[in-house]
């Protein structure tokens, strides 16, 4: 997958077949309607080519919004890479782009830009200054340049019965599993490991603590995950404490990763770790022995969670 940031940095001179949309957390709605445009495609003789914009929207046109975002730029991009994609552009979200009139989007992007043969979209996508321009403009564009639109009707989105807040509230409840569901794989969270205070280690949990770099990354509540990651083409699995570490007097939140039976050293690496369930949430206690007793506990209830080949 070719990654193109900015639309005036497009210089594919194949025709395409394009949607448009955040795609955040490339949820199964979001992935039913990227294997469609693949397929279109494939069978059309066209590129697939994504349309995606950073920051959100949202950051910019409501300054009081606090919106995290599921994905990082980085992992939306690999999910996408996953599906197919054959072009993804990044576009730079700003208050001027988004006073662009309808017609001059579709004239100076989808068509002279883009060479658009066939746009996917959905049935209430809405475009163009103070979002004037609907479906209907579209199609009635598609006639004018000639290229064809197709609509994803209300029926097919309601029947996937999932959206990106849904899956924000449920991460932020700590609730991994439904998240899980609606996003058809696991909930990631990617970042670089650093030193910690090694406290871990000294009761017989040594951790990785992961440094994650951007803020808008939306992070689950505090508690205890079941986790797995992937390490030199291996699947490891652990359990990782999302929270301020009370038994220690901890005074920021922190992200700690125990990798059961793995002794390698993961200083400055970045690792990608997938939540698959929350165990229990943060509590704290009165000794370390009684943490080190919790751990213990906590992973013999992750080891049973582990697949059997």
């Amino acid at each position: 997958m070719k990654v193109i940031n900015t639309i005036t940095n497009y210089a594919e001179l194949k025709n395409c077949a394009l949607t448009i949309g955040t795609f955040d957390g490339v949820h199964i709605g979001h992935q039913q309607i990227i294997k469609r445009l693949v397929k279109q495609a494939k069978k059309k003789d066209l590129l697939s080519v994504v349309l995606t914009f950073f920051p959100h929207p949202r950051m910019i046109l409501q300054k009081e919004s606090d919106i995290r975002l599921i994905d990082t730029l980085n992992e939306k991009q690999k999910l996408l890479e996953d599906l197919g994609i054959d072009v993804l552009v990044v576009h730079p979200f700003s208050k001027i782009f988004s006073r662009q009139l309808a017609d001059e989007f579709i004239r100076n992007i989808l068509v002279n830009t883009f060479h658009i043969a066939h746009l996917i979209i959905g049935y209430d996508h809405r475009f163009g200054r103070n979002r004037e321009a609907t479906i209907d403009d579209l199609i009635n564009a598609g006639e004018t340049y000639g290229f064809s639109v197709e609509k994803i009707e209300a029926q097919e989105i309601a029947s996937v019965n999932v959206s990106s807040t849904k899956i924000r509230l449920a991460i932020e409840a700590g609730d991994i599993q439904k998240a899980n569901n609606y996003l058809n794989r696991p909930f990631k969270i990617t970042g670089k490991v650093i030193k910690g205070a090694e406290i871990g280690r000294t009761i017989g949990f040594p951790t990785a603590n992961l440094h994650i770099t951007e803020e808008y990354k939306l992070l689950p509540a505090d508690g205890v995950y079941f986790v797995r990651a992937k390490h030199k083409g291996k699947t490891i699995f652990g359990m990782m404490n999302i929270g301020f570490r009370p038994t220690v007097n901890g005074k920021k939140r922190s992200y700690e990763v125990h990798f059961f039976n793995f002794n390698e050293d993961l200083y400055k690496q970045f690792i990608s770790v997938e939540l698959l369930d929350q165990i229990r949430q943060e509590k704290a206690f009165l000794t370390l022995d009684g943490l080190k007793q919790q751990l213990t506990l906590d992973k013999a209830h992750c080891q049973r969670l582990i697949p059997r080949k």
